[in-house]
């Protein structure tokens, strides 16, 4: 098989993989303005914008979207945090465990989140913290810690240390040169540890639906099941455009910061020049 022959059927099955990703993306936009939506793609024969008008004005959903913003942002400020000041010792600072501490962290990172709810029901209970909107960002942010942490570490390795030298000797101390300069110089870092920490609780299902019972305390993605009726009966009209509505703040923050984000994943040293 010659290199031209090769190179289509590797085109071939990358439109194939693209459309798998494509068609449900395209079904759920065109779902959303069908009064009339079912499972089957399909051009509308009217166009309505009832299906966004319906979600919109329901103020159920309306709490939903605002408590999930709540938990996704508490949890990734949080992570921030406290990733950095974990990162920064293990970045500047010789330690003999460090190695160790490090492949800890990584195997934490590779566990499922929902392999440890059980136990943590269980303590959540006996604790009174089921049903608590800091229980359920506790626990997010317990799980994405490690995580943050190893990309927080990585990130602060990218800055010289020479650059919180120079800030000692001009009289800074330990927290000011890391507020200062080192937290500045790495901050596209940050924006990618926080945009995928907040894209990932924003889209976490099991979590809040296994910690919160109150109907009134779900976040979006819990809530998503309203639209799911019974004997296999959806409404797929307004579940098309919860959706989309749903999608809007992931895009939004990655679009407002993928400047920050392609720097992030791309930080180099700066004491150059």
């Amino acid at each position: 098989m010659d290199k031209t022959r090769v190179n289509r059927l590797h085109y071939i099955v990358l439109s194939f993989m693209a459309l798998t990703f494509l068609l449900p993306l395209v079904w759920l936009v065109i779902a959303s303005f069908d009064p009339n939506a079912s499972d089957a793609l399909k051009i509308p024969a009217s166009v309505t914008l009832g299906n966004y008008i319906s979600v919109i004005t329901n103020t159920d959903n309306l709490r939903a979207y605002g408590i999930g913003f709540i938990i996704s942002f508490a949890e990734s400020f949080l992570v921030v945090v406290l990733a950095a000041l974990a990162a920064y010792p293990l970045s500047r600072y010789r330690l003999s465990y460090k190695k160790v501490f490090m492949n800890v962290i990584l195997f934490m990172t590779a566990l499922p989140m929902i392999a440890v709810i059980v136990p943590v029901y269980k303590m959540y209970l006996n604790l009174g913290m089921l049903d608590s909107l800091w229980g359920v960002i506790l626990y997010l942010a317990a799980s994405s810690l490690p995580y943050g942490i190893w990309l927080m570490k990585n990130f602060m390795d990218a800055v010289p240390a020479e650059l919180e030298e120079a800030a000692w000797v001009d009289g800074a101390t330990t927290m000011k040169s890391i507020t200062k300069v080192v937290l500045p110089l790495m901050f596209p870092g940050i924006c990618t540890v926080f945009i995928y920490t907040f894209s990932k609780s924003w889209g976490n299902f099991f979590v809040p639906f296994i910690l919160l019972s109150s109907i009134d305390k779900l976040p979006a993605s819990v809530k998503l099941y309203q639209f799911f009726g019974q004997y296999g009966l959806i409404d797929y009209g307004p579940l098309a455009a919860y959706s989309i509505i749903y999608t809007l703040p992931s895009i939004l923050l990655y679009v407002l910061s993928q400047n920050y984000m392609s720097k992030g994943f791309s930080l180099s040293g700066a004491a150059k020049g």
